[in-house]
C-alpha cells in the first residue's frame, strides 16, 4: 500500500502554525501557514453538489488564486464521504440543477456545474484531492481535476453515470482520460463499475493509498513539501506541464524557454541559488 518513497505525515498543527477558518455555505476553508484547506461540507447528501457549493467553491479559489500567503491546497470532504457527485433526490424530484428541458438543462450545466472545470483549469496553484471517502461520478470527476489525489484505504471511487442514465456532464469523461490514459478512462466510463483504492493506485489514478488517519497529514505533507518551493516557479512549472500537453515539440520547447526567460530573472532564483551555494535554506518571496 502506497508508493515509492513516501512521505512523512507531521500532525496538522505541529509546526504552530495558526489557523485561520472561514465558512462559506456548503464549504469551509481552512488557512494554515502556507497551504489552505477547502472541505466540502454538505454531509446531510454526502457532499453531493449543490449550486450553493459550487459557487462557494468557486468563490474560495479566487480568494486562493489571488492570496500571495497561499502556494498550495488541498481539496477533501466532511465526514464519510469526499464528494457523492449529483443530489439523486434533485435527479428524482427534477429539480434544481437537474430542473428543465432539454435546451435549459444544457444552459444550467454550462452555467453551472462546468464552472468548477473551466475553474480548476485555469487554477495555476497546486492542488491536491484529499479523497477521504467514496468519489462517485461528478466527485471523481473532481478529484480528476486536481493535480495530485492521495486515497484513503478501503475507499471506492467511481465514474457511474451510465448507471443512473447520465453522461459525465462536467467533462469527466475528458479529466479521467488524461488522468489513466484513453482506453482505461473509457472501460470505467462505459461500465460505471467502482475501483478499489489497490486498483486506483495501479492504473495511476492517485498517486498514493495510505491509512485513512493518516489522509490528511500526508496530503498537508506533500502540499508543503511544494510550498518550500519557489512559488513563482512552481506555478509555471503547473502551467507548462498542462499547457504542453496537446502541443508539439517545438512550441511546447519555446513555451518552456518563455517561461525560463521570466523565472530566471526572478529574485527567487537568484536567492535560490545563493541559498545553494551559502548552504542555509531559501527563503522565497514569490518575487
Amino acid at each position: 500500500m502506497g508508493s515509492d518513497a513516501p512521505l512523512d505525515p507531521k500532525p496538522a498543527g505541529r509546526r504552530g502554525k495558526s489557523v485561520r477558518v472561514t465558512t462559506y455555505t456548503d464549504l469551509r476553508y481552512e488557512q494554515q501557514g502556507e497551504v489552505v484547506t477547502l472541505t466540502l461540507d454538505r454531509t446531510e447528501a454526502r457532499n453531493a453538489y449543490s449550486s450553493a457549493m459550487i459557487d462557494s467553491l468557486i468563490a474560495a479559489l479566487d480568494v486562493v488564486e489571488h492570496d500571495a500567503g497561499v502556494r498550495a491546497v488541498i481539496l477533501t470532504g466532511a465526514g464519510k464521504a469526499f464528494h457523492a457527485g449529483g443530489d439523486l433526490k434533485q435527479m428524482r424530484d427534477a429539480s434544481g440543477m437537474f430542473a428543465g428541458g432539454p435546451v435549459a438543462l444544457r444552459r444550467q450545466y454550462i452555467d453551472g456545474i462546468q464552472r468548477v472545470p473551466r475553474r480548476l483549469a485555469a487554477f495555476d496553484k497546486p492542488i491536491i484531492a484529499a479523497i477521504n471517502g467514496p468519489a462517485i461520478g461528478a466527485g471523481l470527476d473532481l478529484a480528476c481535476m486536481c493535480d495530485l489525489r492521495v486515497l484513503a484505504a478501503g475507499v471506492s471511487v467511481g465514474s457511474t453515470f451510465v448507471k443512473v442514465g447520465l453522461v459525465p456532464g462536467d467533462g469527466g469523461a475528458y479529466f479521467l482520460a488524461r488522468t489513466i490514459g484513453f482506453g482505461r478512462a473509457l472501460e470505467l466510463v462505459l461500465t460505471g463499475r467502482l475501483v478499489d483504492a489497490d486498483e486506483a493506485l495501479a492504473i495511476g489514478l492517485v498517486h498514493r493509498v495510505v491509512p485513512p488517519e493518516q489522509l490528511l497529514d500526508v496530503a498537508r505533507a506533500m502540499a508543503e513539501q511544494i510550498a518550500q518551493n519557489a512559488p513563482l516557479a512552481v506555478r509555471m512549472t503547473k502551467r507548462a506541464a498542462y499547457r504542453s500537453w496537446d502541443l508539439d515539440v517545438d512550441t511546447a520547447l519555446e513555451l518552456a524557454a518563455t517561461y525560463q526567460g521570466v523565472v530566471q530573472n526572478t529574485d527567487d532564483h537568484k536567492e535560490a541559488v545563493a541559498a545553494i551555494l551559502d548552504r542555509r535554506p531559501p527563503a522565497f518571496r514569490g518575487q
